[in-house]
């Protein structure tokens, strides 16, 4: 009798064949989790830009709190004409520096950050600008109560190709934050 002790070559297709499936199981799950992780920023990033968006809307009523003191001002001035949407960055409405909140045309514009603070602004793209993939709509609209204003921040960006969203069914690369905002100076 032959008493050979190797493998056959039966035995070496099939620990060939395990090799090879283990070895793209674990890159598939590599790929998936490098594929969850970018995602996972983006939402966070996302949720940050919608929170900050609705402080800058509560930052404008209460420079109008502080102005009312001394020129009567309502608390709603500068927040009306959004039912449409419109933009805001971290400028808008502030005492440094008045701009109106702005209408969101044409599907709005792509936030900038600047890259030496960190902050996240509309302003024309420069050496110091880098233009992100978010896009941020800001929706106010009337309540049955006229001290009482619904307010909206839409967050979408755009992620290999793919943009829009359908909020309702959870679907799409958005984030909606919604709040309301009352006179609580009266």
């Amino acid at each position: 009798m032959n008493s050979n002790k190797g493998f056959t070559l039966i035995e070496l297709v099939i620990a060939i064949f395990i090799l090879v499936v283990a070895i793209i199981g674990v890159y598939n799950a590599f790929s998936t989790i490098v594929i969850m992780t970018t995602d996972s920023s983006s939402r966070f990033t996302a949720a940050y830009l919608a929170q900050d968006g609705m402080e800058i809307i509560r930052n404008i009523r209460d420079n109008n709190w502080v102005k009312n003191t001394t020129t009567k001002t309502d608390w709603k001035t500068g927040l009306t004409g959004c039912e449409a949407g419109c933009e805001a960055d971290y400028k808008t409405g502030t005492s440094q520096e008045i701009t109106p909140l702005r209408g969101y045309l044409g599907g709005g514009n792509y936030l900038k950050i600047n890259n030496d603070d960190g902050f996240y602004s509309y302003d024309e793209p420069t050496d110091g600008y880098t233009t992100t993939k978010f896009k941020r709509k800001i929706t106010i609209t009337p309540n049955a109560d006229p001290d009482v204003l619904n307010v909206s921040v839409l967050v979408t960006w755009n992620e290999k190709g793919e943009e829009g969203c359908d909020v309702s069914k959870g679907i799409g690369n958005c984030i909606e934050v919604e709040e309301k905002l009352y006179d609580w100076y009266q």
